[in-house]
């Protein structure tokens, strides 16, 4: 991920389950359990319209990846960081790099939590 990926994370990272999730979400980033409980809302409503599960997935890897990230204080300080910057600056060079740095950050996630859910 980063330089920081190398700090301990604050909790395991957990299984791909909703419930155990939520339970990550919940201790190390209280603030976002609204999200969470309103897109999982929003996944399982999706999921029941298209009798598809693909909504329940789409969203437990989504989770999975935040708190994979989140576990990480100082990758999860750079990543908010990152964000404002690419929203904030009015110098296109800036927000590419910047972009393009989530990108990394957020590929590493996603292929750390696929490898520990196969």
């Amino acid at each position: 991920m980063t330089a920081s990926a190398s700090e301990s994370p604050l909790i395991p990272q957990p299984q791909a389950s909703i419930t155990l999730l939520r339970e990550a979400v919940a201790q190390i980033a209280p603030a976002a359990l609204p999200a969470f409980t309103r897109e999982l809302s929003h996944a399982a409503d999706q999921a029941r319209q298209g009798s598809d599960l693909l909504p329940l997935r789409r969203f437990t890897m989504q989770w999975a990846v935040y708190v994979h990230i989140q576990r990480h204080p100082g990758v999860a300080a750079r990543f908010r960081e990152l964000e404002d910057l690419a929203v904030a600056t009015d110098d296109v060079e800036e927000a590419r790099s910047a972009v393009a740095e989530l990108g990394r950050i957020l590929d590493a996630a996603h292929a750390a939590v696929a490898q520990e859910t196969s």
